[in-house]
């Protein structure tokens, strides 16, 4: 398997082509007072266009991802990119990270630098890891555009093949959040012998679809409220999950549209408190729409069908390797589920934190906190090693 250097370059045509789509913008109207509660806010939308159009400078961004160590390797006819920076450590244990939609490798570029060099940032050089981030969903990856069953289980496989034939780890962590969480929890089903542990900030959407016979009272609650939060927040994944083709035609027509539809995910599921401001830059909410939209029109970036026509993680799936979570406590609902009910397949929970901060996007909003926490969890393992 060759394994590549790879930098972000965008042509300038696909730049032009922006600024020309965001100049014609056709605006929708508002209810009176409506803010936030319709959906993406059009006087918020309206200010963010306008930095993008006439303020946001790409290239500066652009330069600040080639920052990292990027590379490409060509997995079972699949080409990935992924960052790789080494740990700073004597002894750096090599994890892997993956993010979900609508987030990108942005999830972690603040949190890449405080896991491979703790001691800059007043941690132990002990604790450092080596850290690998895949570009899946958006970014720069192949779109896999075929239909293909059970595509988080293909996806974690060719990430199981980047980390122990292409980057030579015999074993390695894992880790992440939203679709990350299903991603590293099959790496942990089908290649235990090579996971050290798994770090999640979540149970993963596969549990909750379970029908368990004999639940709780505060497990009964759980589900209650997690089915309330969906039907107030879940017509997304019904549309993504159902006919994703019909969006995409919206999405990738219009860089405003396809802003509103990411934008108002941040706002609801970030722990913001209602000021989207108060934990991204415009900067940082638009680099991670950048990585979406010049990666050209896609719908595999916005589609959820094939996992909900054929799933990749049983709902009731065991699951051995040591885990820790660490819960953020405004993630959809501000919704922490019962410790009873995530070892029904997270079978060797080891640490169980709720962060102070953080919602859905947490490595992103609170790196410091997530990385206290990945580095307390994994330190009991490095002695084994």
């Amino acid at each position: 398997m060759a394994v590549e250097p790879f930098q972000i370059n965008v042509s300038q045509t696909v730049l032009d082509d922006i600024q020309k789509r965001l100049a014609r913008t056709r605006w929708p109207d508002e209810v009176e007072g409506a803010g936030w509660d319709y959906g993406t806010n059009l006087g918020y939308m309206k200010e963010l266009a306008d930095y993008w159009q006439h303020k946001y400078d790409w290239r500066l961004q652009e330069a600040e991802l080639n920052k990292f160590a990027q590379f490409k390797a060509e997995i079972d006819g699949k080409e990935f990119s992924f960052i790789h920076e080494r740990g700073k450590g004597p002894s750096p244990i090599p994890i892997i990270l993956f993010h979900g939609w609508p987030d990108s490798i942005c999830r972690y570029l603040k949190l890449i630098p405080m896991l491979t060099d703790p001691a800059k940032y007043g941690a132990n050089p002990n604790d450092s890891f080596d850290v690998v981030v895949p570009s899946l969903i958006g970014g720069y990856s192949d779109k896999l555009k075929a239909p293909r069953k059970q595509l988080l289980k293909q996806i974690a496989e060719l990430c199981w093949l980047l980390m122990t034939e292409g980057l030579g780890y015999k074993r390695f962590a894992a880790g992440g959040g939203d679709g990350g969480s299903p991603i590293s929890q099959l790496l942990g089903v089908h290649h235990p012998e090579s996971i050290i542990g798994l770090h999640l900030t979540d149970l993963g959407f596969s549990i909750t679809q379970a029908s368990f016979s004999d639940l709780s009272e505060a497990e009964k609650q759980y589900l209650a409220g997690l089915q309330a939060v969906g039907f107030q927040e879940g017509a997304y994944a019904m549309l993504q999950g159902t006919k994703p083709q019909t969006l995409a035609y919206a999405l990738n027509d219009s860089p405003v549209g396809y802003a509103a539809w990411i934008i108002e995910k941040f706002h609801s599921w970030s722990d913001c408190d209602g000021d989207l401001e108060k934990i991204f830059t415009k900067d940082e909410l638009l680099t991670n729409i950048m990585l979406y939209w010049v990666n050209g029109p896609s719908v595999r970036a916005v589609s959820y069908r094939e996992e909900w026509v054929s799933p990749s993680l049983k709902p009731d799936q065991r699951i051995d390797v040591p885990v820790g979570l660490a819960l953020p406590p405004k993630d959809l609902g501000s919704l922490i589920p019962p410790r009873e009910f995530a070892e029904r397949n997270l079978k060797n929970i080891l640490r169980w934190t709720v962060l102070a901060h953080g919602g859905h996007f947490a490595a992103m909003e609170y790196p410091e906190l997530m990385a206290e926490d990945i580095r307390a969890f994994f330190r009991s393992f490095r002695k084994s090693i």
